[in-house]
């Protein structure tokens, strides 16, 4: 089991997925997908779907570390479940509200990784890993009998039907931008890692090596499996993609990879730069990623939307526009930080969540 005191390196972890989650969404709200230059699409392709992925583990990771500070404390777990409970409410309430002006929200979504993860704390690995295995071939399923275009306008990546009640469970367990089913693996996955001795250099290593192996061989299955399939049906494909709509198993354990390397190099990082004034400072933002995902729309792209670089207001936006706008936010949320952070130890959003959950 790992030690229980603050692994720092998570968050540094968080503020790289931070930094990837702003350039992919950045790039999707200025209709910059696929233009610009090779290297700066290729890098933006790399990323989507990724860091949102990595979010999810570390969040697993999190409350895995949580419950794993007691063994059989009964009492713990019931104080656990209640308060992930609310938060989770929190978050659902939160998200909901941001859906009004950012379709991909996924803040609503892991509010329901949180409330149904919570319930797996005590599971073993084995089942853990059964489990995530489940969530995988279900949506394959689930893909395969279901329609899974129902409620989308591909053209402009809405959803119609999501504030109807069908809607919006059909979006938020099958077909939304991170639904339930499988997304929730990611976070198992998390709890998963949370067993492992994660301040110790070798478990780095291997988690590294791990998450390499499996991105280049899934990628590699991924390329053969569609060379196979070349002119079937668009279902059969979509089994085969890493592309993280639909999220199927590939693009799965792609993700899982991902996150292990992530995860692996912060930590490595962190035992050889953590009283390096700029890494403090890296791991201050990854520990507000609440307040800053929320601050990222409405401050991020409402500045896009007043200089009329989103999309639909200027065709001309490229992954290496994307890519600057990123870069200025990120310089601006790390001046807010440094300055904030001499006055407070929480981001304004989190200190609500504690307020009004306890």
């Amino acid at each position: 089991m790992p030690t229980f005191a603050r692994l720092d390196g998570l968050d540094f972890a968080r503020f790289i997925a931070f930094i990837g989650m702003v350039l992919v969404n950045f790039t999707v709200a200025m209709g910059a997908e696929g233009q610009g230059s090779f290297l700066a699409t290729t890098f933006v392709g790399t990323l989507e779907g990724r860091a949102a992925a990595t979010f999810v583990v570390l969040a697993g990771i999190g409350l895995g570390l949580a419950a794993n500070k007691t063994n059989d404390d009964h009492e713990f777990n019931g104080k656990l479940i209640w308060l992930t409970s609310k938060r989770a409410l929190f978050l659902l309430v939160l998200g909901l509200l941001n859906s009004l002006i950012f379709d991909a929200d996924i803040l609503h979504y892991y509010a329901l990784y949180f409330f149904f993860g919570v319930f797996f704390i005590r599971m073993s690995s084995g089942g853990l890993i059964f489990s995530i295995i489940t969530l995988l071939i279900g949506f394959v399923i689930m893909l395969l009998t279901l329609d899974y275009d129902v409620g989308w306008d591909w053209k402009t990546y809405s959803y119609q039907n999501f504030w109807t009640f069908e809607g919006f469970i059909c979006n938020l367990f099958f077909n939304g931008w991170h639904p339930v089913v499988p997304w929730l693996a990611f976070f198992l996955f998390g709890i998963l890692l949370s067993r492992l001795p994660l301040d110790k250099g070798q478990i780095q290593l291997q988690l590294f090596v791990f998450g390499l192996i499996a991105l280049i061989t899934v990628e590699g299955l991924s390329l053969f499996t569609l060379a196979l399939l070349a002119g079937a049906e668009q279902d059969l494909l979509d089994i085969a993609t890493t592309e993280p709509i639909p999220p199927m198993p590939y693009y799965m354990i792609a993700g899982m990879g991902s996150a292990c390397m992530v995860l692996a190099v912060s930590l490595w990082m962190n035992s050889f730069f953590s009283k390096g004034s700029v890494f403090k400072l890296c791991r201050q933002i990854g520990r507000q990623t609440l307040t800053l995902y929320v601050a990222h729309i409405l401050l991020g792209m409402g500045t896009l939307e007043a200089l009329g670089l989103l999309d639909g207001q200027n065709t001309s936006g490229t992954t290496d526009d994307a890519l600057i706008a990123s870069g200025i936010f990120v310089v601006a949320t790390a001046l807010y930080i440094w300055i904030y952070s001499k006055f407070f130890t929480r981001g304004p959003i989190e200190n609500l969540m504690r307020l009004i959950t306890g």
